[in-house]
């Protein structure tokens, strides 16, 4: 698959892109696009909204939600992105809102921001500490063979109606 955009740099090789620069690529059929869709913790409270997906382009998997927090947390502009592994998250399609029950209001604030530079093995990890979500024990394989990565879990996990 080529594509002529730039990538989202990253600290393995620039594996990581936006789905808007895949021009070959976009969501499953039966499965929702979720850009644009409101992020609630799992208290329900909406901290932003589905900015866009980042794909392994490997393996051709959604690993990310870019959110884009909204402007009543009154964090810094250049802080209002942040990242979400999409297996740590779950879908309400009747409502076009994506919930992550680890998400909580002092984990958003201590949560690295994503400014579309570098991903790096350590923002992933810090990532997952914020979320209180287990760090990988094997590193010798695919850093995202885990729950937390887990795009097919992500869309299994739709609530309930």
């Amino acid at each position: 698959m080529e594509t002529t955009a730039a990538p989202v740099p990253s600290g393995q090789h620039m594996h990581l892109r936006r789905l808007r620069d895949l021009t070959e690529f976009e969501v499953a059929d039966g499965n929702p696009d979720v850009r644009g869709w409101s992020v609630r913790g799992g208290d329900g409270k909406k901290f932003g909204d589905v900015y866009e997906l980042i794909v392994e382009v490997e393996t051709l998997k959604v690993r990310y939600l870019d959110v884009e927090l909204d402007t009543s947390l009154q964090v810094d502009k250049w802080e209002r992105h942040i990242l979400l592994p999409i297996g740590a998250a779950a879908i309400d399609e009747d409502a076009d809102n994506v919930f992550v029950p680890s998400l909580t209001l002092e984990s958003v604030l201590d949560y690295p921001p994503y400014t579309e530079i570098q991903i790096t093995r350590e923002y992933e990890e810090a990532m997952l500490r914020s979320l209180k979500l287990a760090l990988p024990q094997n590193t010798s394989g695919n850093f995202y063979d885990q729950p937390s990565y887990n795009d097919e879990q992500f869309y299994a996990n739709r609530r309930p109606r």
